[in-house]
């Protein structure tokens, strides 16, 4: 098994970011990704609508032999983790993007911590439930920020109108006097330096992408599950093919990759 590959997925390409920072971190491992471009954004869409596609996805991942799954998304996380768990009742290995980055934001202890992401993530309100679970001694302070998602991938990470609407975002009395800003979406890391800019260095800023790497590396570890050599190429799908997602991939995986279309639907 330590031969097949880790399947990644998320609602779009977004995820791209937490793929990359596996592969760095685990260069002998086989990536298999799958974006729901079809249906993206997942953050506007129902818990069971996520739950529906997530399912979907994960079975065609268990189809390619997937000997992991990481859910690449704030949104499926949030709601569609424990019911691909009971679902597919422990034939692989769910890794979610929630699990760890609560574990850091406990372990780092902020007194107020800020959590920005897609409407579907702060409803869920699952960060803020488990980070009090972890350190009661957190006071969380959630915003849901849906313009960030669409500005990136239209190619607005830098410039003007992308420090315009952070700079909105972030002014948001309901973020005021945070220690630490949680990025609970696999996108912010592309403006991650934007963030760190606005609070001048002085708030933590925590992001998924190296976390998770370092998350899958353990847990694949501990399983001896580790590949010593990738023998396939990676592949990465998506549900709905167009030339402005595959000229974005360059965006998110730090170079552009091949897509192939695979309609699952």
């Amino acid at each position: 098994m330590s031969k097949q590959a880790i399947g990644i997925f998320d609602s779009g390409i977004g995820g791209l970011t937490v793929a990359h920072a596996i592969k760095k971190e685990l260069p002998e491992e086989q990536i298999l990704y799958f974006g729901d471009t079809a249906h993206l954004p997942y953050g506007d869409k129902s818990a069971d609508a996520i739950r529906y596609y997530s399912i979907r996805i994960s079975k065609f991942l268990l189809e390619h032999d997937c000997k992991m799954i990481v859910i690449a998304c704030h949104s499926a996380s949030s709601v569609a983790y424990q019911i691909l768990k009971d679902f597919f009742d422990n034939r692989v290995e769910f890794v979610n993007v929630v699990d760890p980055l609560v574990r850091a934001v406990a372990s780092l202890a902020p007194r107020k911590v800020g959590i920005i992401a897609t409407r579907a993530t702060i409803e869920s309100d699952i960060y803020a439930l488990e980070i009090r679970k972890a350190n009661p001694q957190i006071e969380c302070k959630s915003l849901a920020t849906p313009l960030l998602v669409p500005m990136i991938e239209e190619g607005f990470s830098t410039g003007k109108i992308s420090n315009d609407i952070i700079d909105h975002y972030l002014g948001q009395e309901t973020l005021t006097d945070i220690e630490a800003l949680l990025l609970a979406c696999t996108h912010y890391p592309l403006i991650r330096n934007n963030i760190v800019s606005y609070y001048q260095h002085n708030v933590e800023v925590l992001d998924s992408t190296k976390i998770i790497a370092m998350e899958v590396k353990s847990r694949l570890a501990t399983a001896k599950l580790l590949s010593k050599k990738q023998e396939k190429e990676d592949q990465f799908f998506v549900s709905n093919y167009t030339k402005s997602f595959a000229d974005t991939t360059s965006l998110f995986y730090g170079h552009k990759v091949s897509l192939k279309q695979e309609n699952l639907w």
